[in-house]
């Protein structure tokens, strides 16, 4: 029994270096994997007195699916728990562990699809024009993450993790590190470039910084986290908008959007995105669909008859 337990924590423990290591996944995505695989564990060991992964079927992880579906769990929630099993199955099948995946004919739960509401070009203009910011550093800095959101589409953890080295004024254009360490060019306007040289001027009056390399800072001089720029967002957008969602990747859509609706390529879209497939961009496409909807039925003269 005690070999048993030491075999499967090491298979484990292999499994969250290979998934940090070789996949560049983040420490945050790791740890959600492994415990998804724990949660299973417990259950295997409460209802079948058995913990062994490697004598996990199908039938065990239904019930599972099951046991989760009457907890209250999402459809969505379910499958991603069952997206890290399925994960961890290929990597017992690549490391020769186990010969046949319990999941290899498992279908994901169907879940409904979540509308994005973007912001409308009218609420950007008030949020970036009409509004007053703080005087100094924080209302520069502010204002530019605001808009070096909509004007490049960049994730939030690619602006907290924005360094300094990587903003080329000269050639207008920032270096970001996406999903799985995988670098992109994105130009900047002239509009941010301006933004940045003052924002620069007065980052360089912060007293104590301990965070150099980075890009934006607090105004304790460490980079920013996650919670701060989600407030950010929601704090400015509250006071022009009503929709229920006011986040980052709310503006990372918007700027999908507003691109598409103004003729933008939809492959350019998907590089400037960062998108590893076309797939991953089509989502934004229905905005633009419902405004050419708008143009079409205004233009074509069948409508008019």
């Amino acid at each position: 029994m005690m070999l048993t337990v030491f075999f499967m924590e090491n298979s484990k423990n292999k499994f969250h270096d290979y998934l940090l290591l070789e996949k560049n996944y983040s420490q945050h995505t790791v740890t959600a994997y492994i415990n998804d695989i724990g949660f299973f564990e417990s259950f295997l060991s409460n209802e079948y007195d058995d913990d062994n992964l490697l004598r996990v079927n199908y039938n065990q992880i239904r019930s599972w699916i099951v046991s989760l579906s009457d907890d209250g769990i999402s459809n969505t929630s379910i499958n991603r728990k069952i997206s890290s099993l399925k994960s961890f199955y290929k990597f017992l099948l690549k490391t020769k562990q186990i010969e046949v995946s319990p999941l290899l004919k498992h279908k994901a739960l169907k879940s409904p699809k979540k509308i994005q509401i973007p912001f409308s070009e009218k609420e950007l203009d008030l949020v970036l024009n009409q509004i007053t910011y703080k005087e100094g550093f924080e209302g520069i800095r502010d204002k530019l993450i605001i808009d070096l959101f909509y004007t490049t589409g960049i994730r939030r953890t690619e602006l907290i993790n924005l360094k300094i080295q990587n903003v080329d004024l000269s050639n207008k254009t920032i270096k970001v590190i996406g999903k799985r360490n995988k670098e992109r060019i994105i130009p900047i306007l002239t509009i941010i470039e301006e933004q940045v040289k003052k924002y620069l001027s007065e980052r360089s009056s912060i007293q104590d910084v301990k965070e150099a390399d980075y890009f934006f800072l607090l105004t304790n001089g460490v980079k920013l986290n996650d919670s701060f720029v989600y407030r950010l967002i929601n704090y400015y957008f509250s006071n022009v908008s009503e929709k229920v969602k006011k986040s980052p990747h709310i503006l990372r859509h918007t700027f999908a959007t507003h691109l598409l609706n103004n003729g933008a390529d939809i492959n350019s879209v998907k590089e400037l995105l960062g998108h590893s497939s076309l797939a991953s961009t089509q989502v934004y496409t229905h905005n633009s669909l419902a405004e050419l909807q708008k143009v079409y039925n205004g233009a074509h003269p069948r409508n008019k008859k």
